[in-house]
């Protein structure tokens, strides 16, 4: 039976394992139980057909992605809200008064709208601007698109190494790395136990960490064709390109997953070594939380602590 394409997000102590349109989000609560949530979810991309389009279905799975991973943190970050009783800010207490039951997707959805505007403003508007002041310099199209890109890959290497300087964001790349090696154990069709899955690299060509690399670096391609006009335009331009560049650069990641040779070890390694920094090496109690939530993921029952699994449900709103 052919191996099915699995991949996976750490979360707040703990894993998310996605397998087609099966999620699965194992934590390990403070008590030392595994806490697992599963669902399956109905995907948009693949009922209007998007994920058969290539270059286009990148943009459209990034999003839909992006909507998974936010609704997977705020699964495991309740276990420790709860226990530092943190109280309702007056912002969420108005978004209750006025949406009631829909508030916590007005924040999903709130949330993401965050982060694309701080990811627009730190990897857009800030390199294209720092690139400008070499204009005083050089009028060469090439050389300021290039050190533009330089700047921005400059500023994403910054942001990992100062986040990963975070005891709590040490803990999130630990289970990053242990779910590489799960995934790692699924896919050379291995028993998904410890033992097996701790002799595995953290080093993953799909990771998000390799999707960012190839990014940036499709990004400084395409915008080379563009010029360099005045920044209102190079803004507007970079804003248009966005699901231009997602669509390319997912097909590529797809390819690195797909095939292991030369073409694929040249286009990863930077991402693959960027991963250093991103994932770290779990302990045994790590790799548990990650394979309990692949083997739920994979339709497997596992026997855990407690059994409050949640009852699977169908998420019509991914």
């Amino acid at each position: 039976m052919a191996k099915k394409t699995v991949g996976g997000q750490a979360v707040i102590e703990g894993v998310m394992m996605k397998n087609e349109d099966k999620i699965a989000v194992a934590v390990r609560k403070s008590n030392g139980e595994i806490e697992i949530d599963k669902k399956t979810i109905k995907s948009w991309v693949i009922d209007k057909g998007l994920n058969k389009i290539p270059f286009l279905r990148g943009g459209f799975v990034l999003l839909e992605t992006m909507v998974e991973g936010i609704k997977s943190l705020n699964f495991s970050a309740q276990f420790f809200d709860d226990e530092e009783e943190v109280e309702p800010s007056k912002f969420e207490k108005f978004l209750e008064d006025k949406f009631k039951e829909k508030t916590n997707d007005i924040l999903i959805y709130f949330s993401m709208f965050i982060a694309l505007v701080f990811s627009v403003l730190l990897f857009i508007l800030v390199p294209t601007f720092l690139g400008g002041i070499l204009k005083k310099f050089t009028d060469n199209v090439m050389t300021l698109n290039f050190v533009e890109g330089l700047v921005r890959i400059g500023i994403f290497l910054a942001y990992v190494s100062l986040i990963s300087l975070n005891k709590d964001i040490k803990r999130v790349f630990q289970y990053h790395g242990a779910e590489h090696k799960s995934i790692y154990c699924y896919e050379e069709g291995l028993d998904l136990t410890v033992e097996n899955a701790r002799e595995f690299s953290t080093l993953h060509p799909r990771c998000g960490t390799n999707f960012m690399f190839i990014v940036m670096i499709v990004s400084m391609l395409i915008y080379f064709l563009f010029g360099w006009p005045n920044p209102l335009l190079r803004v507007v331009y970079r804003l248009i390109c966005i699901p231009i560049v997602a669509g390319i650069s997912y097909e590529i990641i797809r390819i690195a997953g797909k095939y292991d040779n030369i073409f694929v070890k040249i286009i990863s390694l930077p991402g693959m070594m960027l991963q250093k920094i991103t994932t770290r090496e779990p302990d045994d109690e790590q790799l548990e939380v990650a394979l309990c939530a692949l083997k739920v993921a994979l339709g497997e029952e596992v026997e855990k602590n407690d059994d409050k699994t949640n009852d699977e449900k169908v998420d019509k709103r991914a």
